[in-house]
């Protein structure tokens, strides 16, 4: 487990803490126009009411997994305000850089991640 000194937890936090705001933002701009296609009118054409079903679908599967980050984001904003950022959640060791640069929202260190993939 790698340890921190007091400075090198903070830039760290202050690094992560930016990168999950400004995937937060992209998300929530994204999910904004997700939202604004769906509300668009409808073509009176068969043809193209069937492309608009399916892109619908799509739309909205993204628009879920957005749903799905952002709470995740959040999540992990919550931990940097609380001081845990960085910390498994699992097994209370630290979260390596190289994981957090992937997946900066991350609860879990790659252990504890693989073995909840595997239950």
């Amino acid at each position: 487990m790698t340890t921190f000194s007091f400075e090198q937890r903070e830039q760290r936090e202050t690094k992560f803490k930016a990168i999950l705001l400004q995937r937060q933002q992209y998300l929530q701009t994204r999910l904004e126009k997700i939202e604004h296609d769906f509300e668009q009118p409808r073509n009176r054409d068969d043809d193209d009411r069937a492309v608009e079903r399916n892109n619908d679908e799509v739309l909205d599967e993204l628009g879920e997994a957005g749903q799905t980050e952002l709470l995740a984001i959040e999540a992990a904003l919550h931990r940097v305000k609380e001081g845990t950022f960085g910390i498994c959640a699992k097994c209370g060791n630290g979260i390596s850089d190289q994981r957090l640069d992937i997946v900066p929202h991350t609860p879990f260190c790659q252990s504890c991640a693989h073995a909840l993939q595997h239950l």
